[in-house]
């Protein structure tokens, strides 16, 4: 059976993809990249000018996105047979396929819901610089000293579950925000952390914008990545 190989593409700029993932896309006959319809897909602009010539794109364009919310039944109705018959298409690809995705393959990354359908043995993973590296890097200061303890939340949790384990660890990194926002911010204010934290909207992107998170009144991108530093032990 042709390999499956998952390269993680990093967290936004192309010179920090890893050697590994670029020689691998450079060698690529099918490349597969997850997207919203009618959008080009972020994995896909990050590979620009990188696709060999004659390779077959096949974008896997998402039947839903946000405009069912995650915990509704419907939700899973509609990705599971999409991952079911993209899983189906790509382990049939004679000469294999090489699929795109931002950051890492295995933190938050759609391509889990494809690998845990896909043959045992037919899949390879390569893994990425996760896009909060890059966000941190982005703030100029280091997330964590010493013992700190490092806690990474969805903003799609209950805001009083966000408030309780923003209050209960030293740094702390916030992602899927966009429209969760405002009760991000909530929590934060509840839990004495508000004002420490930073948002940063396209990180290592084009368009990179690193602000206090007190001072964003808008909803955020969906590539944002909300943090709070650690300040603990240091010599």
């Amino acid at each position: 059976m042709a390999k499956i190989i998952c390269i993680g593409l990093g967290p936004g700029d192309p010179e920090l993809m890893s050697v590994k993932a670029r020689r691998l896309l450079s060698e690529a006959k099918v490349v597969a990249y997850f997207r919203k319809a009618g959008r080009a897909g972020q994995a896909r602009r990050m590979v620009e000018g990188l696709i060999p010539a004659g390779a077959e794109e096949w974008p896997m364009e998402y039947p839903v996105t946000t405009e069912i919310a995650f915990d509704d039944p419907a939700y899973n109705a509609a990705l599971a047979p999409f991952y079911d018959a993209w899983a189906a298409r790509l382990a049939a690809a004679p000469d294999g396929a090489v699929v795109l995705c931002e950051g890492d393959p295995f933190l938050y990354g759609s391509f889990m819901h494809l690998h845990s359908r896909l043959p045992a043995g037919s899949v390879e993973v390569v893994p990425g610089i996760p896009g909060m590296a890059g966000c941190w890097t982005a703030t100029g200061m280091p997330i964590t000293w010493g013992d700190d303890v490092l806690t990474v939340l969805p903003a799609t949790l209950p805001q009083a579950e966000l408030a309780r384990r923003a209050a209960d660890t030293d740094a702390l990194v916030v992602m899927k925000i966009g429209r969760n926002l405002p009760r991000l911010r909530a929590a934060l204010k509840a839990a004495g952390r508000l004002e420490d934290a930073w948002l940063v909207e396209h990180g290592t992107m084009p368009g990179e914008r690193v602000r206090r998170l007190a001072e964003v009144e808008e909803e955020a991108p969906y590539f944002s990545i909300a943090l709070v530093h650690g300040r603990g032990r240091r010599p």
